[in-house]
């Protein structure tokens, strides 16, 4: 076929492009023989490494990759230092924009690249509810969020008509990233080239539509929902988008720009011959209604997820706080047997799959309060001892340690300032505290 490449496409795909690309269609196809771009997002006041190569221009702390970078093995990425993420991916988070205060809710989320891009927006203020259907996804989901420190995030699993029955009107803005047929990937993933079929896109767009309907009924009036995939065909794209404001007149789209991206009047292409970046949709749409500034909302635990904290639990996990932070942690309530800090104006949890509430803290064995791994990924102890890449990644391997002979109890091993996980410090010895599930099995450098 014409412009044919190393890739076997199928000819029905190509055929569906060519009155959307025009005369563009040979320099698409050519871009396949190109590398596929790799990209990450920083954490915020984290330096990029030393192997990025310039900003993802459209992403606020997103660089571009070299494409032998091994950052996803280095200590600092399961520190939380930065996110690995495909840059035409960030473009959808973007556009939806939440600023602190704000009820976000990503409905698709797993496995979590535009949840925490949404939690970084927040800065830890307000609340982000992140949905992933399939529990063992929403697993993967629930580490990505703690892994990057996010304190203010809901984890559940539900299905989308599941919640929207629980949280009607609940949400300021709402991300639907929607499963799709994934045509967007090819280049990323050659594989799935082979599991797309000409009856793949229909079926899609059944979902899709599904999804947004529900997502509507969680939007506040005057609310923003942003819809995306990562696919080019119009079926699940522009069709799905107007299928839907057939059927909901009290919604219309957004126009928006991004940075180094063209202005669009609430729908944006993303193409791989024109950007550094694989393929991707977004659309953005408002609901009709007075646009509310966010408050600082009352702290809600009408939830049947999260218990009163036991008072010497409470005295416990305050005093044991009170000595490794500088700042005030208050173990409101417990989720789990977990003591945590839930994130302020919660949804009802009641009947929900819910797998994390806010920031843990750590929960009583006993007399002794154990402090949670997610409270060190948040913000370092201020007892904490400083280690060597090389040491990290022993630490991380779950290896004892030498520390100084002045540290005593609970600390957190940092490098280059960030906290890797918790130790109990004795005699010259740091007794390794981190996860087992988490424990990777490497030599050191």
């Amino acid at each position: 076929m014409s412009g044919q490449t190393h890739f076997d496409f199928p000819q029905e795909w190509v055929e569906q492009l060519k009155p959307i690309l025009g005369p563009m269609l040979p320099d698409f196809l050519h871009s396949y023989e190109q590398p596929p771009a790799r990209g990450l997002r920083v954490r915020n006041g984290i330096k990029p490494p030393e192997d990025a190569e310039g900003k993802v221009p459209w992403a606020e702390k997103g660089y571009y990759l070299s494409l032998d970078s091994a950052a996803g093995a280095h200590p600092l990425h399961e520190a939380g230092a930065y996110y690995l993420q495909e840059p035409s991916a960030m473009a959808a988070a973007a556009a939806l924009h939440p600023v602190p205060g704000e009820k976000v809710l990503d409905l698709c989320a797993a496995p979590g690249g535009k949840s925490t891009q949404l939690a970084a927006f927040l800065q830890g203020d307000g609340l982000l509810v992140c949905n992933e259907p399939v529990f063992s996804r929403a697993q993967i989901l629930s580490r990505n969020i703690e892994r990057m420190g996010v304190p203010n995030a809901v984890v559940v699993s539900q299905l989308p008509e599941e919640l929207s029955g629980r949280w009607p009107g609940f949400f300021d803005r709402i991300l639907v990233d929607a499963p799709c047929s994934g045509e967007g990937m090819f280049r990323r993933h050659p594989e799935t080239v082979k599991e797309w079929t000409p009856t793949s896109p229909a079926g899609c767009a059944r979902r899709q539509r599904h999804i947004l309907n529900h997502a509507a009924l969680m939007l506040r009036p005057g609310g923003v929902l942003a819809y995306s995939t990562c696919t080019f065909n119009p079926t699940e794209n522009e069709g799905v988008i107007e299928a839907f404001l057939c059927e909901h007149p009290g919604f219309s789209l957004l126009p928006f720009a991004l940075n180094g991206l063209p202005e669009c009047g609430g729908i944006l292409r993303l193409w791989p011959h024109r950007i550094r970046g694989e393929g991707h949709f977004v659309a953005l749409l408002k609901k009709d209604g007075e646009e509310a500034i966010p408050a600082k909302a009352k702290k809600e635990r009408s939830t049947p997820a999260l218990s009163s904290v036991d008072k010497n639990a409470a005295d416990a996990a305050g005093a044991f706080l009170k000595s490794r932070y500088a700042v005030s942690f208050f173990p409101e309530a417990v989720f789990a047997g977990k003591t945590v800090q839930p994130p302020n104006a919660l949804p009802p949890l009641d009947g929900v799959k819910t797998l994390r509430v806010g920031l843990h803290l750590g929960e009583m064995k006993g007399r002794i309060f154990v402090p949670d791994h997610a409270l060190a990924l948040y913000m370092p102890s201020v007892y904490s001892t400083s280690l060597t890449v090389g040491e990290a990644r022993l630490y991380q391997a779950g290896q004892t340690l030498p520390a100084p002979e002045s540290l005593r109890g609970f600390c957190t091993p940092t490098l280059n300032g960030l906290a890797l996980g918790w130790a109990k410090a004795a005699d010259g010895i740091l007794k390794n505290h981190y996860p087992k599930g988490l424990r990777r099995y490497s030599a050191a450098e």
